[in-house]
């Protein structure tokens, strides 16, 4: 582990070292750390030019050859022949430097979309800020549903629990502490009381005081190994890399056994040498480059449909190609979506079609009258008791929290509740949360009616743990 070891040190000793105080730093002493530190953010590959997407079509032996074809033709005087050769070539060449050029721009145009914020405390007042402002010494503070936007040693948790499975592969949201911990070489999944940039809080709150931004967090360390490794062509390139050498060199034999033959016959060199060119064009296949283009934009036109953008056609080709995944974390290949499917509440049985979150689906099974608002009450209740959210962004539901806590919201969804109640709590506030036997898991959290000004309490946790109020 490079740099000083943060998670053995205590709150006052870490902030101290950081040269920062409980209420934050002063917007001046932000300022002069972001001169000093530059801006969170991880190192960008460059801006790849129009130019250089542009001749990255020719690095493929099948098109040279073929463009060799096209000027051999002509010589011959093969107008028509090389006339067509050169249409095909140029559309294989304009259409994928038209599908990776779009590609290329619309993932810059993600990168500017994205631009989050942080939570910070800067002179004892809460600000939001661009992530990439965030310094060394800031305190930042969190609730389910934000990205954690550098590496930070905690100060405050309040049933902190965060989604690591970015950075460690672990499914499941760690339970974050403030104690140090003993041992300074443990790996990062092991340090409990550290948040690290790119992982997402799914429950509780918490403060935490930034110790590395940029390239030196985790995540910056981890893109400073990957820059390293050397790009591959992948299989679909090597194959096909493979047929343009075998055809070059069956050309090539056959412009030698032509012109050989011919002279032994009697025959001009240069008349069979040209009538041998003339048939080695003819082994080269014109239309494959094309149909290659052709096949994999399609593969990537269906990736786009399924939300996945794709940089370069061949890279489709080696997701086909992948023959077997190898995964050591259950969950870590799943969608991360939870949703309700069955209700049972007493002695009714009701099933939720539908998937996610959006609101497609029925209720079946529910009946009408009591019934359904004994349903609607469970599941309100259900939602309530839970920091978890549901938005809309660009036309799909997304989930801030954990996914346990929003399978219910969703299920209100799905089961036409949402009309009548936006989001999950709807009119619901929040007076106050209590942590209560914390080891049986138990959640009493009481809400308000706004409209109504009624109370109530939602209760929360393992089945056999929760167990109704008793009333005198």
């Amino acid at each position: 582990m490079t740099g000083p070891a943060w998670h053995t040190r205590g709150v006052a000793e870490t902030l101290a070292a950081l040269d920062s105080r409980v209420e934050g730093l002063s917007p001046e002493e932000a300022v002069r750390r972001l001169g000093r530190h530059g801006l969170n953010e991880l190192p960008r590959a460059d801006r790849v030019s129009a130019l250089r997407i542009l001749a990255g079509q020719f690095e493929n032996v099948l098109i040279i050859i073929l463009l060799l074809a096209v000027t051999i033709s002509a010589f011959l005087g093969e107008v028509l022949e090389s006339v067509v050769i050169a249409i095909i070539v140029l559309f294989a060449i304009v259409f994928g430097f038209v599908q990776e050029f779009r590609a290329e721009r619309a993932m810059e145009a993600l990168q500017r979309m994205a631009a989050p914020t942080a939570k910070v405390l800067r002179g004892g007042r809460e600000l939001e800020v661009p992530a990439r402002e965030v310094v060394p010494g800031d305190l930042l503070l969190l609730a389910a549903g934000d990205r954690i936007p550098a590496d930070a040693r905690i100060v405050a948790a309040f049933n902190l629990r965060v989604n690591e499975a970015a950075l460690t592969g672990e499914s499941v949201p760690v339970e974050k502490q403030v104690d140090p911990l003993d041992e300074p070489g443990l790996p990062v999944g092991d340090r409990i009381n550290m948040l690290f940039s790119g992982t997402d809080v799914t429950y509780g709150r918490g403060r935490a005081v930034t110790v590395a931004t940029g390239s030196g967090t985790e995540f910056g360390r981890i893109t400073g190994m990957l820059q390293g490794v050397e790009e591959r062509r992948t299989p679909l390139q090597q194959n096909l890399d493979r047929l343009g050498r075998s055809l070059a060199v069956a050309a090539g034999v056959v412009v030698v056994l032509i012109a050989g033959f011919g002279v032994l016959r009697g025959e001009p060199l240069l008349e069979m040498f040209i009538f041998g060119v003339a048939l080695a064009v003819a082994v080269v296949p014109e239309a494959l480059p094309a149909v290659v283009t052709i096949s994999l934009a399609i593969g990537v036109q269906r990736m786009i449909r399924r939300n996945a953008l794709v940089r370069r056609l061949p890279t489709v080709e080696t997701l086909g190609s992948t023959a077997v995944i190898c995964s050591d974390k259950t969950g870590t290949l799943t969608r991360d979506e939870m949703t309700v499917r069955e209700i049972r509440a007493e002695g009714v049985a009701a099933r939720i079609s539908g998937g996610g979150y959006a609101p497609e689906g029925q209720v079946e099974g529910a009946g009408t009258g009591p019934q359904r608002a004994l349903l609607e009450r469970l599941l309100r209740a259900a939602a309530l008791a839970g920091d978890a959210h549901l938005t809309r962004e660009r036309g799909a539901w997304r989930l801030h929290g954990d996914p346990t806590e929003g399978a219910p919201g969703g299920g209100r969804r799905q089961g036409g509740a949402a009309p009548r109640c936006p989001g999950a709590r709807g009119t619901a506030h929040r007076r106050d949360s209590l942590q209560l036997r914390a080891q049986a898991h138990d959640h009493p959290a009481p809400h308000r009616q706004r409209h109504a000004r009624l109370r109530q309490g939602g209760r929360r946790g393992d089945p056999d743990r929760v167990r109704p109020p008793r009333h005198p």
